[in-house]
């Protein structure tokens, strides 16, 4: 099979690629050369995230396209840093889609991430693709958490706007991907809990949904293989729990017995120095997977202990 991975130099691109020694895996990014952390079997080619140029052949004929480029958001939101987050996910996907509508032979399915944070901040029930609550203007909420919505939003509506009528599409609501990898989530959540950091957060009810790093690769093949599949889909695990748990289960997996707890004020400190956001640590995403599970998909970590109990063997 052959795939074509925009923006897969990140984290869950080279575990993807990593993943899948087998097939032809072509990496479209920015860079003349792909870093060395890369498996050896991938190919890179060049493009600029915006406009369709030479790169633009190897969708001709291909598998698929898993398309996973944009800005990092771990980072300050400021007003620089959320425009580029906007203009990478929505130029990107729009090249994505030109390119697509121009091929004589169209890829047959067009994956495009997207993210559990389109859902609003809610506690009372887990959101799913068919009645969970879209995210904006929710109470409760900070109004500045909008501008992270508004891009989920964008992102995907880029991707429905594009016309391509020969290739199925797909958007992966993508809850946080939990692998042992250094500068992932799970590295830093291990590195605090190391240090007696790994408490509550404002008091530790907010939902945490996640995904181990090995079911979300396998949640992509099934989502390949599964043509009936269109539209948007949760990829996350069925086991969302309250961020107190979420630090409890990881300080048990490492054998560390203190954890001190963080007030909102210092989270916001904490978050500050780390130059990250606290939207990433006080929203509550109560996220579930009902179409995946619905269409017969059975995760290997469906609960936290087990997932963190497996990630700290292989964590470095």
């Amino acid at each position: 099979m052959k795939i074509v991975i925009p923006g897969g130099t990140g984290q869950v691109g080279r575990l993807f690629c990593r993943a899948l020694p087998d097939h032809e895996l072509v990496v479209l990014s920015r860079a003349e050369a792909l870093p060395a952390a890369m498996p050896s079997h991938v190919r890179g080619v060049v493009w600029d995230g915006e406009t369709v140029g030479p790169w633009a052949e190897e969708l001709e004929g291909a598998d698929a396209v898993l398309n996973l480029a944009g800005r990092t958001v771990d980072c300050r939101y400021t007003d620089q840093n959320l425009r580029q987050m906007m203009d990478s996910r929505v130029r990107s996907t729009r090249a994505v889609g030109r390119a697509i509508a121009a091929c004589e032979r169209p890829p047959r399915v067009w994956l495009q991430m997207s993210t559990a944070t389109v859902y609003a901040h809610r506690f009372d029930a887990p959101n799913d693709e068919e009645t969970g609550v879209l995210g904006g203007w929710e109470p409760g909420a900070p109004v500045y958490w909008n501008h992270s919505i508004d891009i989920a939003h964008a992102w995907e509506r880029a991707q429905r706007e594009s016309l391509t009528p020969g290739t199925r599409q797909v958007a992966l609501r993508t809850a946080m991907v939990m692998s042992p990898d250094a500068g992932g989530v799970f590295s830093v959540l291990r590195r605090m809990t190391w240090w007696g950091l790994g408490g509550a957060i404002a008091g530790g009810a907010q939902r945490v949904s996640w995904i181990h790093e090995r079911d979300w690769v396998a949640a992509v093949r099934f989502v390949l293989a599964h043509d009936e599949i269109e539209g948007a889909v949760n990829l996350t695990s069925p086991g969302p729990l309250p961020q107190r748990e979420l630090m409890a289960g990881l300080r048990a997996a490492l054998g560390r017995r203190v954890g001190l707890p963080a007030t909102a004020w210092m989270a916001e400190v904490g978050a500050f120095v780390l130059r990250t956001d606290t939207e990433l640590l006080l929203k509550s995403r109560y996220v579930v997977p009902t179409r995946l599970q619905r269409a017969g998909f059975r995760f290997a970590y469906d609960t936290w202990p087990a997932a963190a109990q497996e990630l700290v063997s292989r964590a470095a």
